[in-house]
C-alpha cells in the first residue's frame, strides 16, 4: 500500500504545476520512488519555449547528475576485484603522472571525493573539445595539481568525469558510456538513460533555457551569470553526443528515482543488484567535507560519488539529514535517497536557474513537499 495518500499526491502536484506556472521552467519531470514502487511518475510543460508537451519518457541534459551513474560504474569494478578505492591512479593509468611527484599520489578515492587538487583545466571552456576523448585524457594527464592530492577539497567540475571515465576504460577495456550501461543502466531498466547521445539516436533531448534572474534585489553576476552562456552549448548536438561522464548525462527524472531507489535499498531493486551493499556504503557514506568547497565557496560534504546532506547548501530539501545523499545538476535537476525511508526522488526540469539560490529554492520546495507527505 503506497505510503503516499491521494490528498498528499495531489497537493505535491499542485506545486509541481505552480512551478511551471510561475515560469521557472519550461517543462519538468518529478518522479519519487518509496520502497521500490513508483508514488509519482509526473511530467508537465513543454520540451522548450515552442516546444512539444513534456512526458514523463522525455529526455533531458542531466549536467551533474551523470557523475554518480559514471562513479557507479568504477564502483562495480571495485566489487569485481578489479581496482580498489585506495589504489593510485597510476597504477592503473601509468601516464596519468611522472614517478616521484605528489600527483602520482592520486589515488581512486582522492578522485571519487574531489579531493585529487584537479579542479578546473582548460577543458572547462572549450566545449568544441569535449568530442575528442583522447585530447581530453592528454589534458589531464599534463596538468600539474593546484593542492597536493587529499589536501584540499574542490568540485571537480568536468575534470571529475574524465578522470572516473579514464580510469574505467583501462580498468574494463571499454569506454566508460559503454561500462556504464551495461553495468547500471541495463540492470535497472533506465531505457531513457546514457552518457552522451548513443550514435545511432536522434536528438530529441528538450531545449535548455537559460532564465534570468527573478530577485532583482541579487547582484546578476553573482553565480552563474549569464545563464545563456551555460545552457546554449548544452544545446548543441556535437555536445549531447559527446561522452562527458561529469555532464552530458541524458535521461528522465523516472530513470533517476530508479538508481536512487536502487541505492537507498542497499544496491538492489526489484530483484536485480546494482551494486553490493559494501560498495553501496562507500559510495554514500561522508568521505570528505569542508566549510568552504574550493570551488563552490561554500560547505560540502562528499562521498565517493556523491553529495552528503545537511549542509545549507544541498539540495535535497530543508534540514536534510545527513543519511540522505544525491546529486545536483547546474541549476536544473536534482536526485537524491534516503536509506532510512527508502525513498528514493528525482526532479528534472530544462531550465538553468542561478544554482545556490533560486535552483535550491525551486527544488528543496519539492522535496520538503515529499518528506513532509510521508512522514
Amino acid at each position: 500500500m503506497s505510503r503516499l495518500s491521494e490528498a498528499d499526491r495531489d497537493r505535491i502536484a499542485a506545486l509541481f504545476d505552480r512551478h511551471l506556472e510561475v515560469g521557472l521552467h519550461h517543462g519538468a519531470q518529478l518522479a519519487v520512488v518509496v520502497d521500490g514502487e513508483y508514488v509519482l511518475d509526473r511530467a508537465g510543460g513543454v520540451t522548450g519555449p515552442d516546444g512539444e508537451p513534456t512526458t514523463p519518457t522525455q529526455r533531458h541534459v542531466l549536467f551533474s547528475c551523470t557523475k554518480p551513474y559514471a562513479a557507479a560504474a568504477l564502483h562495480a569494478l571495485v566489487d569485481d576485484g578489479r581496482i580498489d578505492y585506495d589504489d593510485r591512479v597510476v597504477d592503473h593509468w601509468p601516464t596519468f603522472a611522472d614517478d616521484g611527484t605528489d600527483k602520482a599520489e592520486t589515488t581512486v578515492r582522492h578522485v571519487l571525493s574531489h579531493t585529487a587538487g584537479l579542479p578546473r583545466s582548460d577543458l572547462d571552456a572549450r566545449p568544441d573539445r569535449w568530442c575528442d576523448w583522447t585530447a581530453c585524457i592528454e589534458t589531464l594527464e599534463a596538468m600539474e595539481p593546484q593542492h597536493p592530492p587529499g589536501e584540499r577539497v574542490a568540485y571537480h567540475s568536468l575534470t571529475y568525469g574524465w578522470l572516473v571515465g579514464e580510469l574505467v576504460r583501462r580498468v574494463a577495456g571499454d569506454p566508460i558510456e559503454r561500462v556504464a550501461e551495461t553495468r547500471v543502466f541495463e540492470p535497472l531498466e533506465m531505457d531513457e538513460t546514457s552518457i552522451g547521445l548513443r550514435e545511432d539516436e536522434p536528438d530529441d533531448v528538450a531545449t535548455l533555457v537559460g532564465f534570468e534572474a527573478f530577485d532583482r534585489c541579487r547582484d546578476p553576476e553573482e553565480g552563474l551569470g549569464d545563464h545563456r552562456l551555460v545552457a546554449d552549448p548544452f544545446n548543441d548536438e556535437s555536445v549531447r553526443r559527446s561522452v562527458v561522464p561529469a555532464a552530458s548525462g541524458i535521461g528522465t527524472a523516472r530513470d533517476m528515482a530508479r538508481f536512487y531507489a536502487s541505492l537507498a535499498n542497499g544496491g538492489k531493486l526489484d530483484g536485480t543488484r546494482l551494486l553490493s551493499r559494501e560498495a553501496v556504503a562507500a559510495m554514500t557514506t561522508l568521505e570528505a567535507e569542508t566549510d568552504v568547497d574550493d570551488t563552490f565557496g561554500r560547505p560540502a560534504r562528499y562521498g565517493l560519488g556523491v553529495w552528503n546532506g545537511d549542509t545549507r547548501a544541498d539540495p535535497f530539501g530543508s534540514l536534510t539529514p545527513e543519511r540522505v545523499f544525491g546529486h545536483a545538476g547546474l541549476g536544473s535537476s536534482v536526485g537524491w535517497a534516503d536509506p532510512k525511508t527508502n525513498v528514493a526522488f528525482a526532479y528534472v526540469t530544462n531550465g538553468v536557474r542561478e544554482g545556490s539560490y533560486e535552483h535550491v529554492a525551486r527544488v528543496r520546495e519539492i522535496a520538503d513537499a515529499v518528506r513532509l507527505a510521508l512522514r
